[in-house]
C-alpha cells in the first residue's frame, strides 16, 4: 500500500513506514472483513441518459477557491489539501485524489498526473492529504481520524466556493487511497458517481447493496506490496515485518472485482488481451449504466502505470496510461 516519494528515503524510516502499514492493515481487515458476501442484485437494466449538469451554489461564490494549498477545519484537526481549478465558467466534475501511505498529496499530484490532465478535461481535482502524524488515511468504520467525514466536508467546501456539478462527483487512489476510494463508495451513501483504484482494490472489500457506481481498477501480477494474487502482503518484509505480515490476508484482485460486479448485479463478464502484458476484465451491463473494469499487468509492479517509473517498486506499464483511462470512464460515467 506504500507509495513512497519518486526520491525517497532508505533504511530506518522505509522500515518504519512498512511496519506501519502493516499494523494499519491488520486493523482495517479486521474491522471491514465481518459479515457475509454481498447480496445479489436485480438484473441489469439498460442504460440511463446522463442528467443535466446540478450547479452548486458555489457557481455564485463572491470569492471562489483559487488554485494551490489550502486547509480545511474538520473533527478538531486542520486538514490540508491541493487544488487545480480547470478554466471555464462550469459547472465542473470534482476528482478526490488520494495518496498512498507514507505518502503525500504533492507526491500523488505528481505520479498520478490528475491535477493536470483532469484539469484540462474541465475536472476541479482537489488531492487532500491524511492528517498530521498520520501515515495514511483512516478506512470507513476503523478507528482514527475520520476520513470519511473529511472528504465529505471537501466536497461540501468545494460545492460552496466552486462551481460544481453535484452529480459528477470522483475519487481515485494509489495503494493504500485505492483502499480509500473504494471504501468511500457506500460510506459516502453513493455521493461519488465513480473511482478508480491503482494498486490497492483489494485492501477493502466490496460493500453491500451499493448504489451503481462506475469502478475501473488497474494492479500488476508482480506486485510485492499488495499482491495481485491476495495473501500475505509486504513479500520482501523480513524479520518482525515478516511476522506481522503473515497476519493480514488479502483477497485475490479479480476475485475483489468480481464482488463488486456480483454486488453491483452486473452481467456478462467479459476478458480480453489488450496488448502482450495487458488483460482487461470487464461486463458487459450493469445496472445504472456503470462501467466495472480491471485492467491486469503482466509482471507490473506496485505502480501507476504511465509514463513515471519508480523502479523499486516493480515495472511500470509505460504502454498503458492510467491517468488518460481514468478520465475517459470518468468522462463517460452517467451522473448522479
Amino acid at each position: 500500500m506504500q507509495h513512497t516519494a519518486l526520491k525517497g528515503p532508505a533504511g530506518g524510516r522505509e522500515a518504519a513506514m512498512a511496519k506501519g502499514a502493516i499494523i494499519v492493515m491488520l486493523a482495517v481487515l479486521l474491522a471491514t472483513r465481518c459479515g457475509g458476501p454481498p447480496a445479489p442484485r436485480p438484473p441489469a437494466q439498460a442504460a440511463v441518459p446522463t442528467p443535466t449538469p446540478s450547479p452548486t451554489s458555489g457557481c455564485q461564490a463572491a470569492q471562489p477557491l483559487r488554485p494551490g494549498s489550502h486547509t480545511l477545519t474538520h473533527g478538531g484537526q486542520q486538514r490540508r489539501f491541493l487544488l487545480s481549478v480547470p478554466d471555464g465558467d462550469g459547472p465542473h466534475p470534482v476528482l478526490l485524489d488520494l495518496h498512498g501511505l507514507g505518502s503525500s498529496a504533492r507526491q500523488q499530484s505528481t505520479y498520478s498526473r490528475l491535477a493536470a490532465e483532469g484539469s484540462l478535461r474541465g475536472y476541479i481535482v482537489a488531492t487532500p492529504q491524511a492528517a498530521e502524524g498520520r501515515m495514511g488515511w483512516t478506512l470507513p468504520h476503523t478507528g482514527g481520524p475520520d476520513d470519511t467525514g473529511f472528504m465529505t466536508a471537501l466536497l461540501d467546501r468545494l460545492e460552496q466556493r466552486l462551481c460544481v456539478d453535484s452529480r459528477r462527483e470522483f475519487a481515485a487512489g494509489m495503494s493504500y487511497g485505492a483502499g480509500m476510494a473504494a471504501g468511500l463508495v457506500c460510506a459516502m451513501d453513493g455521493r461519488l458517481a465513480g473511482i478508480a483504484a491503482v494498486a490497492g482494490l483489494n485492501i477493502a472489500p466490496p460493500c453491500d447493496r451499493p448504489r451503481p457506481t462506475t469502478i475501473i481498477a488497474f494492479h500488476g501480477t508482480a506486485d510485492r506490496i499488495v499482491p495481485y494474487r491476495g495473501g500475505h502482503p509486504f513479500r520482501d518484509a523480513t524479520g518482525d515485518l515478516r511476522a506481522l505480515a503473515q497476519l493480514v490476508v488479502l483477497a485475490p484482485v479479480e476475485q475483489v472485482m468480481d464482488g463488486w460486479a456480483k454486488a453491483h448485479g452486473c452481467a456478462g463478464r467479459t476478458s480480453s488481451g489488450l496488448s502482450e502484458h495487458v488483460r482487461l476484465r470487464g461486463w458487459k451491463s450493469c445496472p445504472g449504466g456503470a462501467t466495472l473494469r480491471l485492467y491486469t499487468v503482466d509482471g507490473g509492479g506496485h505502480t501507476w502505470p504511465g509514463p513515471i517509473e519508480v523502479p523499486r517498486l516493480g515495472a511500470t506499464a509505460r504502454d498503458l496510461d492510467a491517468t488518460a483511462l481514468i478520465l475517459d470512464t470518468f468522462d463517460r460515467a452517467p451522473s448522479r
